[in-house]
C-alpha cells in the first residue's frame, strides 16, 4: 500500500477542477479506516480504487484483529501455521451478511471464534466437556438431540439431590475483559408441529435455595455468585463473572463451577448447554476501537 494520488475518471467535480475523495493518498484513506469497524470498512471500499486499495492492506485488516491471532489460527489448524499470512482473507470469508463472527473449531466440543463487529474472541464449551455429578446415571441425565445448540446436544437433569457441573480450560485468550456465562433452559424443548414447545414435567426445587456459580483463574482471579433459576421455556446465559487477561502470550486457566449441593430436597427439568465466554464490550453493545 504505497502513498500513490489517484485521479479516477469521472472523478473530477462538475467544474473540472475540485479535488475528490479519489484524490485522497492511500495512506490517508487507511487512517480513516483505522477507525472505521470492518463492516464500515467493507462500505467504504466501494467508493474508489483508492479506497478499494486502502482496505486491501494487511496493516488495516490487522488493526482489528487480536494481537495473538496467528497463535490463534494455528491452534484451529492443528499447529500447521497456516494462519501467519492471512488477515484480509480472514476477514474476507466473513462477509456473508448474515453472520456477525467467524468461527473456528478448536475441539468436537468446543468452538471459538472472532466477532466480525469488534474483533473480539468469544469461546464456547459443549456441556460434554463438563464434569457433571451422575452424568452416567440415566435415571438423573440424558444427552438430548436439540437444534439450538450450537453443538446440537445438551445435557438434560430429570432429577437429582446432588447438583454439580464443573468445567475448566486453558486458552490463549487475548488481553481484554471477559465474561462467562452458563446457557440453561428450565424444561424440556422439543418440537410439536413444527413450533416450539417445551415440557415443564420435571422443573421442580429451583425456588427453594439459589444455585451458586464460582470462577476461578490461574493468575488469582476468583468471583462468586448466586441466583435462583427462573423463566422457563427460554435459554438463558446466567452470568458468573469476569475476568481480566494481561498477557496473551502466556495461557490462562480459568475453572468455573455451577452448584446446588443442598440436600433437603431434589431439583430437575434442567437443560445444560454449554459454558460461553466473550469479551465485556459485547455485553455493552461497544466495539474496543469506538
Amino acid at each position: 500500500m504505497g502513498a500513490v494520488v489517484s485521479s479516477e475518471g469521472g472523478g473530477r467535480g462538475r467544474g473540472g477542477d475540485g479535488t475528490v475523495l479519489g484524490d485522497l493518498p492511500e495512506n490517508c484513506v487507511a487512517e480513516v479506516l483505522l477507525r472505521l469497524d470492518p463492516l464500515e470498512i467493507c462500505r467504504m471500499a466501494r467508493l474508489s480504487r483508492t479506497f478499494r486499495g486502502a482496505a486491501s492492506g494487511d496493516v488495516v485488516w490487522e488493526s482489528k484483529l487480536p494481537r495473538n491471532y496467528v497463535r490463534l489460527l494455528a491452534i484451529a489448524a492443528a499447529g500447521d501455521g497456516e494462519g501467519a499470512r492471512l488477515p484480509r482473507q480472514l476477514w474476507r470469508r466473513s462477509r456473508c451478511p448474515r453472520r456477525n463472527f467467524i468461527k473456528f473449531v478448536w475441539h468436537i466440543v468446543q468452538e471459538f471464534w472472532l466477532d466480525k463487529g469488534g474483533g473480539g474472541l468469544c469461546m464456547s464449551i459443549s456441556s460434554r466437556a463438563l464434569s457433571i455429578t451422575g452424568i452416567d446415571d440415566r435415571r438423573y441425565w440424558n444427552f438430548i438431540p436439540n437444534d439450538e445448540s450450537r453443538f446440537h446436544t445438551v445435557a438434560y437433569l430429570s432429577q437429582i439431590w446432588w447438583f454439580e457441573v464443573r468445567g475448566e480450560v486453558e486458552f490463549f485468550f487475548p488481553e481484554g475483559t471477559y465474561s462467562l456465562f452458563y446457557r440453561v433452559h428450565l424444561g424440556r424443548p422439543f418440537k410439536r408441529l413444527g413450533r416450539r414447545v417445551y415440557s415443564s414435567e420435571h422443573i421442580h426445587g429451583w425456588d427453594i435455595k439459589p444455585v451458586h456459580f464460582q470462577m476461578s483463574t490461574s493468575d488469582g482471579q476468583h468471583v462468586q455468585s448466586k441466583c435462583y433459576l427462573t423463566d422457563p421455556g427460554i435459554w438463558i446465559n446466567h452470568h458468573v463473572g469476569d475476568f481480566v487477561v494481561k498477557d496473551s502470550s502466556r495461557p490462562i486457566n480459568i475453572r468455573f463451577a455451577m452448584i446446588q449441593i443442598d440436600c433437603t430436597h431434589t431439583k430437575g427439568g434442567l437443560c445444560v448447554d454449554s459454558v460461553v465466554v466473550k469479551p465485556q464490550y459485547l455485553t455493552q453493545k461497544k466495539a474496543p476501537w469506538t
